[in-house]
Order: structure tokens, then C-alpha cells, then sequence
């Protein structure tokens, strides 16, 4: 079992004449290899994975580990749905393509009970039982949060489970399933949060921000990891402005944005019921962008 840990990269889903554009979503993938990017994400919240049809979910997935294979990228591929079964079906054809391991968002909508939580998720491991196997924690998305002893029953549980994207916002969160596991790696799922998270003992980040620099995302885990964390605080504070700007509106509107005003992306495109940023958040960012290097 492969423990993916470290920078990881959120990466969008380019769209062309509303396709799924293969050859810019490998493009993109590349450029995160060669930034450092420990694995790539696919298919989260931030690859538009709601509005994704299923056979696109998994062939964006398959994409990933073609791109990565041969390389020091691992792939953490997105592996989430509010129905259990569907959650298994994308686990199972994960593992099938060599995913690295997996991560799964908790269930939206049907708000289930921190039991039908446990159970899903247990479900999922024991379908992939050699496959590392992240949590992913968004209640702000979901209308659920999986609650700390929910997260360490299924660790102490599941073999295969090994840590959380954490993203509700809260350091005290990290600190309090730390302090029950010393050994449960948890993720940073916020930005803008990153070096707290990582102070506190933290295993790596999921990043939207990444899309864009890879480059400093990559060298503040790197640092964080190693021990410097005035170096690791120094570019969280740099890439503060940004952070909040991709934020203006639903994510992944902003980083698409950005991305399509950098030139690394041809079309500017979503699946509805998500649209364009108002003419006034795209000059925002515009304007923090400019204040960056953006290696293509």
C-alpha cells in the first residue's frame, strides 16, 4: 500500500466545445511534474467532478497515471459520491488503472448520520483493501462534516485508510485528530492554511492554488516538511493574496480563470450550473496575478 502524502495538486478539468480536452488536461498534468508536485489530484471538487459523467470521471483518472507513469508524481485520484455503490464502481476502476491510492469525498446532499458515514466509507476500503485510501472532509460542500471519532474509528478500523483532506477551515481540527493519532496524516484542503496545518504536524497539502504555481506550493511543503518553517511561513504569506482571490467565487471558477488568463488553458470553459466570474472578480484576478511569476 502506497501512503501519498506531500504538495498535491487539485488539478482542474479543461473543457473544449464542452468535451473534456484530453490533450490540455496531460499538458497540464506534465507541468506539474516538472514543478515539483509530488501527486496530482484528479477529479475533486476542483476537476468539476459533480458534473462530470462517469465514463469522463474515469477517464480522467486513466489520464493521470498515464501521464505520471515513469515519473516521481504519484496519483491520488478522486474517488467520491454520495452514492456508496458509485463510490465503490470509481474505487474499483481506480485501483484497475494503478492509481496510487485514492480519496473520497464524503457523501453530498443525503446528509447522512456519522454510522451511514462510517459505513460508506468502510464499504469503499474493504472493496480496495490494498489501495491507500484518503478521507475528504469539505462540510462547506458537502452539508456534512465527518466528525473526529468518525475519522479515527475508520482509521483504527480500515487498514488501508490512512489520513483526511481536511477542509473545514480549522487548525483546531488538525490539532485534535493529532493529538488522538500521532500517525493519521492529514492534508491541508485550504490554502490559505497550508503553514498552520503543516506546523502542526500536518503531512502535505491539496492544493487549488497549484494549478497556477506549482513551483511555490511544491517548495513551502518542502520546506515545511524539512523543518524551516520561518521559509515554509515566508511563501504562505507571499501566496496569501492569491489564495484569496481564487476564492472569490465557487471554487474552481476562480482558478480556471486565472489559469485562462495566464495562457495555460486555450478556452475558458465550465459545465453548467457553473459560469464565468462576474467582469469585476475577473479584474481582480487579473490584477493579483500580475503580481506573480508564472512559470508555463
Amino acid at each position: 500500500m502506497t501512503i501519498v502524502t506531500g504538495s498535491t495538486t487539485a488539478i482542474i478539468t479543461p473543457f473544449k466545445d464542452g468535451k473534456l480536452d484530453e490533450q490540455t488536461y496531460a499538458k497540464l498534468i506534465q507541468r506539474q511534474i516538472d514543478n515539483g508536485i509530488d501527486a496530482i489530484c484528479p477529479v475533486g471538487t476542483t476537476g468539476e467532478s459533480a458534473t462530470l459523467t462517469h465514463d469522463e470521471h474515469k477517464r480522467c483518472i486513466e489520464i493521470a497515471v498515464q501521464t505520471c507513469k515513469n515519473t516521481d508524481t504519484k496519483v491520488l485520484a478522486g474517488a467520491g459520491s454520495n452514492a456508496t455503490a458509485e463510490a465503490v464502481d470509481i474505487a474499483l476502476h481506480a485501483q484497475k488503472c494503478g492509481v496510487d491510492a485514492i480519496f473520497s469525498v464524503s457523501p453530498y446532499y443525503n446528509k447522512p448520520s456519522q454510522e451511514g458515514l462510517y459505513q460508506h466509507y468502510k464499504t469503499i476500503a474493504n472493496a480496495v483493501p490494498d489501495l491507500g485510501f484518503m478521507l475528504y472532509n469539505v462540510p462547506g460542500r458537502t452539508g456534512v462534516d465527518i466528525l473526529p471519532d468518525t475519522v479515527i474509528r475508520l482509521f483504527d478500523e480500515c487498514a488501508n485508510i490512512y489520513g483526511i483532506k481536511e477542509a473545514t477551515g480549522s487548525i483546531e481540527r488538525t490539532v485534535e485528530l493529532l493529538s488522538k493519532r500521532a500517525d493519521i496524516k492529514v492534508l491541508s484542503g485550504d490554502d490559505a492554511i497550508d503553514y498552520p496545518i503543516l506546523a502542526n504536524g500536518g503531512a502535505g497539502i491539496t492544493s487549488v492554488t497549484a494549478n497556477i504555481l506549482p513551483n511555490m506550493k511544491s517548495q513551502l511543503v518542502s520546506k515545511a516538511l524539512a523543518g524551516d518553517f520561518a521559509g515554509a511561513k515566508e511563501l504562505n504569506d507571499k501566496l496569501y493574496p492569491i489564495n484569496k482571490v481564487l476564492f472569490c467565487e465557487s471554487n474552481p471558477i476562480p482558478i480556471k480563470a486565472a489559469m485562462y488568463i495566464a495562457g495555460l488553458i486555450d478556452t475558458l470553459e465550465y459545465r453548467l450550473p457553473l459560469v464565468p466570474p462576474s467582469v469585476e472578480n475577473m479584474k481582480k484576478i487579473e490584477k493579483i496575478l500580475s503580481q506573480y511569476d508564472i512559470v508555463k
